[in-house]
């Protein structure tokens, strides 16, 4: 396997795009065609279409949505000490570090007599989704149930799709119990997407939801929250990705290892790398074909590599700018005095510093949540955080003299705009004073 390799200096503008330009993400009518189908099923029809669904799609038939509360309990003995004290850990450093992203209320003075304020409220019903289809992933429950917490969600569903037995991943409920979750569905799919939508005899509605999934939940995610009776969603999002930038300091394993460790999530990854060193990228060439053979998931991640890029660059600064351009889910600098280069970066979801600091401690337990926009999405979307899980409602006040001092002003404004009735609700009062 050679993946492509190209020197930056020599492209063109367009041949730049070019090399950068993602895998193109599936648009197939016959998926949108699909998910509009089965939510509208379950919108009609609620657990008899969940039942229904739930047998076609999972080949388990399920009497009870709902994971009862001895069921979670019982999960805690199903894991091994390592098991949980690795959950326990995560779970902590996420919590510390999205604790401290808890804002406090504003209260400030715009003009004498007129007092403007802002309220954090909490979402009161939100809903997470974790994926289970080649491996469970209680990390996402992490990422999205403890922010959730956090905030103060009164009433947290979280749906997962069922184990052929009918169970839930011990892991994903062991988090649950842990992190506040409400009530836990065994349910996945679009279909699960709809039922938190739209709400079924089970299942409660929610107003937004969380969570990665495969192309059918995506699309149902984009589908209900572009329904105003349905349920906004947390971020758009394409294929995972992650773009390194080393220079000559770099070890050649590690970079080859930080590739494949996301090239691993689907085919359609992408992995790119900007290197200052041709002896470097020849190097991990060779690692990366030697750490593929060893992997697994090797046909996963060797797919992955088609669509990915080894580039060499005249200088740290024009990877920095390259990397800026092309906005990367993950950004990995592996390079000296890296903490340096940080200031340049402005376009990246994540970014792991220096050559102690793989993308997997972000993954699962430094502390930061690695659900990130992606797909070039971190030009204009940060990763989720507290806040994507509260509303904030603004106040305002004004005095007698705050309204002499400030209604003119917006006596004018309205007559520039011609709107005479907002006008009239300032010289209304201002008549009475």
């Amino acid at each position: 396997m050679k993946v492509s390799v190209f020197n930056w200096a020599e492209l063109s503008e367009s041949e730049r795009d070019t090399v950068l330009q993602r895998p193109a993400m599936v648009e197939d009518e016959s998926i949108r065609q699909a998910v509009r189908d089965i939510i509208a099923d379950v919108q009609a029809n609620g657990d008899a279409a969940l039942r229904e669904l739930t047998c076609r799609f999972d080949r388990v038939d399920i009497d009870r949505f709902e994971v009862t509360s001895e069921e979670i309990d019982a999960a805690k003995s199903l894991l091994t000490k390592p098991d949980r004290r690795a959950l326990k850990t995560a779970i902590a450093n996420v919590r510390t570090f999205h604790a401290a992203q808890s804002s406090d209320d504003i209260d400030v003075t715009t003009t004498p007599g007129v007092r403007c304020e802002r309220l954090t409220r909490p979402m009161e019903t939100v809903g997470l989704y974790v994926p289970a289809g080649t491996a469970p992933l209680p990390s996402a429950a992490i990422m999205m149930a403890v922010p959730a917490q956090i905030a103060g969600c009164t009433n947290t569903v979280l749906c997962a799709p069922p184990r052929s037995d009918g169970t839930v991943d011990p892991a994903i409920l062991y988090v649950a119990r842990r992190t506040g979750v409400t009530r836990v569905f065994r349910v996945g799919g679009a279909q699960a997407i709809a039922a938190m939508a739209y709400g079924t005899e089970s299942i409660p509605r929610v107003s937004k939801i969380f969570g990665p999934g495969n192309a059918f939940v995506a699309e149902a995610k984009s589908q209900v929250s572009a329904d105003p009776n349905g349920a906004a969603q947390d971020l758009p999002a394409g294929p995972s990705e992650v773009l390194v930038i080393a220079d000559e300091s770099a070890r050649a394993e590690v970079v080859a290892a930080d590739l494949l460790s996301q090239a691993e999530h689907g085919e359609d990854s992408q992995v790119v790398l900007l290197c200052t060193s041709s002896e470097l990228i020849e190097a991990v060439q060779t690692e990366l074909q030697t750490q593929l053979e060893a992997l697994p998931r090797s046909a996963i991640a060797a797919e992955a590599m088609t669509n990915s890029r080894l580039v060499r660059v005249a200088s740290i600064d024009e990877a920095i700018a390259v990397s800026n351009r092309y906005a990367p889910e993950h950004l990995i600098i592996n390079t000296r005095d890296a903490r340096s280069l940080l200031p340049a970066i402005t376009n990246a979801g994540s970014v792991f510093l220096g050559p102690w600091t793989p993308e997997s401690l972000g993954d699962y337990c430094s502390g930061t949540n690695h659900v990130l926009p992606t797909y070039g999405f971190a030009r204009n979307y940060s990763g989720l955080g507290v806040e994507q899980f509260q509303k904030f409602v603004t106040v305002q006040e004004a005095s007698e003299s705050g309204l002499r001092a400030l209604g003119p002003i917006a006596q004018t404004l309205a007559t520039l705009e011609n709107l005479d009735a907002h006008e009239r609700a300032v010289r209304v009062r201002l008549e009475s004073l």
